[in-house]
C-alpha cells in the first residue's frame, strides 16, 4: 500500500471531522479546519456622549436652514401649483423614489386626509402597468431632489402624452425632471445634514415641509373644516366627536327606563334595576320627561329618613330633567354632563316625548369621551 497516497486522504477525513465537531460546538479553538469560526465579536463602536449631542444639534441646524430656505424661495410658481391643483377633477398622484419616495408616500396620505384627492405610484411600478392607474383628469406631483431618476424619467413622456399636468418637486431646476414639468417647485438645499453629504435628509425634510405648506395651502383654499376633517378621519377621537350623535349611541325603546308619576317607589327601583341605566325617566300620560329619579337620589331620600313605602314617583323625581335631541352631537352630551355633574342625559323629541336615555358608560363604550 502506498502511504505516501493515503495521507492526504486522511488529513481531508480530519478535516472533516473537525468541522463536524465545530458546527456541533464541540471545537475547542484554536480551530485546525476554520479559525475564522472561532473569532472574538467586533466591539460596538463608542462615541462620546459631547459628541453625539453636538451632532444631533447641527442636523437640526442644517435642516432648519434647510426648511427656512425653501420658505424664503416660495412665489409665484407655488401660487400656480395650488391654483392648477384646485382645478383639477381628479387625483393628485404623487410619484417618488428612494426617501423622495417615502416623502411622496407621506405628501399623498396628507392631501387626502385635508380635502384634496390623491395617492401614491410608485415610478418602477408605473413602468409595468400601474400607469394605468393615472388618467387625463388627474395631476403627477412628481418628486426627485436630483431630478434625474431614471425610474421616474422613462415615463415622464407617456404622462405628458396624456395631457396630465405635471408639477416637479425637486433641487435643480435643469434637471430632466424640470425640463418636462409646468410647474417647478424648488426644494434644493445647501447640503444634507449627514456628514458625508450623500444620505437623504435636508433634502427630504425640505420636501416634507414644501409638501405640507402645499397641503395647507389647498386646504385653506377649499375652505376645509373641522367636520370635513372629521369625515375623513371617522376612526379618530376628533372624528367620534364630531360625527357621533345621541341618536346613534342611545337607548331606546324598552331599554329606556320610565314609570308614571304615580308609581311606588319600589316599583320605580324595580325599573330602574331592570334596566341597568342608574337613573328612571318619570313621564306623564302622554309620554312626556317630566323627572328623573337616580340612584343618588335613592341615598339621599334614606339619609334624610323619610318612610320610603309611603313615597310615590312624583315626590321623589327631580322637576325638569336635563334633556337632549337625538340630532345633537354625542360630545354635547358628554358636556352637558360634565357642566351639571349628571352620570345621565334623557333624549326626547320635539314634543318633549321621551324616545331614549343615554348614561356616561355609554359615551366610554362609543369612545366619544
Amino acid at each position: 500500500m502506498n502511504t505516501e497516497f493515503e495521507k492526504p486522504l486522511v488529513h481531508f477525513r480530519s478535516a472533516t471531522n473537525e468541522n463536524a465537531r465545530c458546527l456541533q460546538g464541540v471545537c475547542t479553538p484554536p480551530c485546525p479546519c476554520n479559525p475564522s469560526m472561532h473569532s472574538q465579536p467586533a466591539l460596538a463602536p463608542t462615541a462620546d456622549a459631547d459628541a453625539m449631542l453636538a451632532r444631533a444639534r447641527i442636523t437640526f441646524d442644517i435642516e432648519a436652514a434647510a426648511v427656512l430656505g425653501v420658505k424664503q424661495r416660495i412665489g409665484p410658481s407655488f401660487v400656480e401649483a395650488v391654483r392648477k391643483t384646485l382645478e383639477v377633477r381628479g387625483r393628485v398622484v404623487v410619484m417618488g423614489m428612494g426617501k423622495s419616495g417615502h416623502v411622496a408616500r407621506k405628501i399623498a396620505a396628507t392631501l387626502a386626509s385635508m380635502g384634496t384627492p390623491a395617492m401614491f405610484v410608485h415610478p418602477a411600478e408605473a413602468s409595468h402597468g400601474d400607469l394605468g392607474m393615472i388618467k387625463a383628469v388627474d395631476l403627477v406631483l412628481a418628486i426627485s431632489n436630483s431630478g434625474e431618476v431614471e425610474e421616474l424619467n422613462v415615463i415622464l413622456p407617456v404622462v405628458k402624452r396624456l395631457g396630465v399636468p405635471l408639477i416637479a418637486m425637486t433641487g435643480r431646476a435643469d434637471s430632466t425632471l424640470a425640463r418636462h414639468a409646468d410647474i417647478v417647485l424648488d426644494s434644493g438645499v445647501e447640503k444634507e445634514a449627514c456628514p458625508l453629504n450623500l444620505t437623504p435628509t435636508a433634502s427630504t425634510a425640505a420636501q416634507m415641509a414644501l409638501g405640507d405648506a402645499l397641503a395647507v395651502a389647498l386646504l385653506d383654499a377649499r375652505g376645509f373644516g373641522t367636520e370635513d376633517f372629521a369625515r375623513s378621519h371617522p376612526g379618530g377621537a376628533l372624528g367620534r366627536k364630531l360625527l357621533t350623535h345621541v341618536s346613534d349611541v342611545m337607548r331606546s325603546g324598552d331599554a329606556v327606563p320610565r314609570v308614571g308619576p304615580n308609581a311606588s317607589l319600589s316599583e320605580l327601583m324595580r325599573e330602574m334595576s331592570a334596566k341597568g341605566l342608574g337613573a328612571t325617566a318619570v313621564v306623564d300620560s302622554e309620554g312626556r320627561a317630566i323627572g328623573i329619579f337616580t340612584d343618588g337620589d335613592l341615598r339621599r331620600q334614606v339619609d334624610t329618613g323619610a318612610d320610603l313605602r309611603t313615597l310615590k314617583a312624583g315626590d321623589v323625581m327631580h322637576v325638569g330633567p336635563h334633556t337632549l335631541r337625538a340630532e345633537a352631537l354625542a360630545a354635547e352630551a358628554a358636556e352637558l354632563m360634565e357642566q351639571h355633574r349628571i352620570a345621565s342625559v334623557l333624549v326626547v323629541d320635539a314634543s318633549g316625548v321621551l324616545i331614549g336615555a343615554l348614561s356616561v358608560n355609554d359615551l366610554l363604550r362609543a369612545k366619544v369621551i
